[in-house]
């Protein structure tokens, strides 16, 4: 994470919060808002106005409901065009998804956690609580496991500090000699896994993306336990799976 602001602007971290709230709720009257921020109706007012100028809210005259505009999903959408990974690896995120038939992601790492930045599905993919853009923690993932094997130490410590390591399955790695231990074994195989430590009844297999010597993301393919098995060397998505890491990779010197 960022240093922290010295002299942090009180009324844009208000209009953050609102954001962020609008966002959670989906739509919101102001009455609603002010109540779930702890604020004055006509400052929480002030705050959407100004929002709602500049186009980032969407007022609803009819509910006088307030919510995000599709601005943000512009501006998103600007940002993950400029991103190298995505540029070349967007075509194999399809074309993976067509030939595996099951779920594929390709995620970066930002601020110690996993960011999807692509999503495609096979004919037979689950459909999952995931979407382009949303983030989730390094530890539980098979991508997120990936890409911390090929950072330095230093910066795993740093991401563990900040975020933890929170169970979210019974089968979540929890603690650091443990975690340490599968980056290893991540490795030496070239590959990571995730046995049920994020969804109970999927797992996931995840290759990391290098450009030069930096880890810049991971390439996953998410199935149900009935269809990918837990003999992971022999399993039928890692040669996929690691021959497209491989195309991406090669494909760097096209940006």
């Amino acid at each position: 994470m960022g240093d922290r602001a010295k002299h942090p602007v009180r009324t844009t971290e208000k209009s953050l919060e609102v954001i962020a709230t609008l966002n959670r709720l989906e739509k919101a009257r102001v009455t609603t808002l002010a109540d779930e921020l702890a604020m004055g109706k006509s400052a929480v007012h002030n705050h959407l106005s100004t929002l709602e100028e500049h186009g980032y809210v969407i007022k609803d005259e009819d509910t006088k409901t307030y919510r995000l505009s599709l601005k943000f999903l512009d501006i998103g959408g600007q940002i993950r065009s400029e991103i190298d990974v995505y540029k070349v690896a967007e075509p194999k995120v399809e074309e993976l998804a067509t030939e595996s038939g099951e779920l594929v992601h390709l995620v970066v790492e930002e601020d110690g956690m996993g960011v999807y930045l692509s999503r495609s599905k096979g004919e037979r993919a689950v459909d999952l609580d995931t979407y382009v853009g949303c983030k989730h923690h390094m530890h539980s993932t098979a991508f997120g496991k990936a890409i911390l094997a090929h950072l330095p130490r230093e910066r795993v410590d740093e991401i563990i500090d900040q975020h933890g390591l929170p169970e979210v399955t019974p089968r979540t790695i929890t603690s650091r000699d443990e975690l340490e231990e599968e980056l290893e074994r991540t490795r030496d195989r070239g590959f990571a896994v995730d046995d049920e430590e994020r969804l109970e009844g999927l797992r996931c297999i995840a290759a990391p993306i290098r450009f030069d010597s930096d880890i810049i993301g991971a390439i996953s393919i998410s199935g149900p336990t009935a269809r990918i098995d837990d003999t992971w060397e022999n399993n039928e998505f890692v040669d996929q799976l690691c021959r497209a890491a491989n195309v991406i990779e090669l494909n760097k010197y096209k940006v």
